[in-house]
Parts: structure tokens; sequence; C-alpha cells
């Protein structure tokens, strides 16, 4: 790898940071694709259960799209199948992901944050899908996570004008869910992670499967009855045991992600 982007291990948790801060963490397909390697290792192994995304430096996140390589005519061959950052078109990816959203997230960069279950901002960060604007469009699930996110008419408030949100105004709306001082923004993010991994990791997962995969049903009947694969597992597993267990004996469980 060429280091456009790094992870670090603590425990159970993963950290992925997006290193291109002298471009304010924009993204080509060659740093495209690392992020999906470093995407990969969190999918696919068992002693990750949840990971944080968050940018390198003190202006942002993520500016989005690289357009001065891409108008350049770079190599784009490297943009990996599971979408911008490797996260965007990951849609089977069960384990939490938080953004910590520590600057400027437009473009890619907010469908970044959008793609994550849970976004912690500093109190600097800014927000827009300023897309139409260069003449292109939020279609790395942008145009279609917002209004889920945040109703219709306040999605296209912003999609269709381009315009720039404070976190503050994010929180309003519903995207946020929590604003800190920029010094305070990796230490609030691993509240936010250890609160998740004081859960069952089978539970997390079945939550996360059942509540998106649930929305692509009409209504809660037929989001209820469907079959979801982490529910089941959820069912099989030891922690299926050891929760109640745990409870009835006065004791923090041991969960032990299977």
């Amino acid at each position: 790898m060429t280091n456009f982007a790094f992870a670090e291990t603590d425990g159970r948790l993963y950290t992925i940071t997006i290193n291109r801060p002298e471009v304010m963490n924009a993204l080509h397909p060659p740093a495209n694709a690392e992020l999906a390697e470093l995407f990969d290792e969190f999918e696919n192994n068992a002693d990750l259960w949840v990971c944080i995304i968050t940018g390198a430096g003190e202006r942002a996140f993520s500016a989005g799209n690289d357009l001065k390589y891409q108008a350049g005519g770079g190599d784009r061959s490297a943009m990996p199948s599971t979408g911008f950052a490797g996260l965007t078109s990951r849609w089977d990816l069960n384990k939490p992901v938080i953004a910590a959203v520590n600057g400027v997230a437009m473009g890619g960069g907010f469908e970044i944050a959008l793609a994550c279950d849970l976004l912690i901002a500093s109190d600097n960060a800014t927000f827009a899908l300023p897309e139409p604007k260069v003449g292109l469009a939020a279609l790395a699930g942008g145009v279609h996570r917002l209004p889920r996110q945040i109703g219709l008419k306040n999605a296209m408030g912003m999609m269709l004008t381009g315009r720039h949100v404070s976190a503050e105004e994010g929180k309003q709306l519903g995207f946020v869910n929590e604003v800190v001082p920029r010094a305070d923004l990796m230490a609030r993010a691993r509240e936010w992670a250890d609160m998740i991994l004081a859960c069952s990791p089978m539970s997390i997962r079945a939550t996360k499967e059942a509540a998106s995969k649930g929305l692509d049903e009409a209504g809660v009947r037929a989001a209820h009855e469907r079959t979801y694969d982490a529910v089941r597992a959820m069912a099989r597993s030891e922690d299926f045991v050891e929760g109640p267990l745990a409870f009835s004996e006065k004791r923090a469980p041991q969960w032990k992600g299977r």
C-alpha cells in the first residue's frame, strides 16, 4: 500500500483514517482501493466488531472525489466494486461503522458518512452534496441515503442547491448523532464504540441487518416477516445463551461473537 489510508486496531475496535490531508482527504481510485482493502479486513476479521472512520489533519474528513485527478485523466481502473471509500456499496456489512467527521465532508465525503451507522461531528464540520455545481450527481448512494435519513424535502433542499450545512444544523436535520468540540471528537467516537462493544456483537449485527434491510420493504409487516441471516445467526449463537445467563447470575456477560 501507499498509505492513502491506514488502520489501527485496539482490541475489538478498528479505526480507519483517510490519509490525504494535502488534498483535504479527497479520494481517487487508488485511495478508494486501499480503503476497500481495509474495510475487507474489518468485515472478514471475526475479532473486529466496531469500526470508526475519520480523516487525517485538521481541515477535512473528506472533500469527496478528487476532481483534479479526474480532470487530469488519471487512471480510474482501481475503483472498487464496494463503492466510494470501499464502503458506500458494501451492502451486506452487518458490523457497525461510526463516522468521526473532523471537518469538511463534501460530496463523496458526505456520502461516506451517510453510509455509516452513526455520525459524530466536530463543531467545525461542514456537509454538502455539491455535485450538481460541477456537472455531477451524488451517485455513491447520497441521493438515496439522505432522503431516507432526513426526509425528502429536507434532502432536496440540500441536494438541489448544493448548500453547505453546519454540524449543528446536521444534528437538527437528523443525520448527525452528536456534535462535540474538535479536540474531543475521537474520544467521544470511542465512547460510542465502547457502548456498542458492551452489547453482544451477534445482537448488534442482527439489529443492523434487520433495521437496514427492513427499509427495503414497503411496510412494517413485510419488514417484520422477512428472514434475516444475522437474526438466525444470533439465535444459534453462544451469546444468545450467555446474555440471559449473565443477567440471571448478576454478572457482566462474556461475549464471544459466535
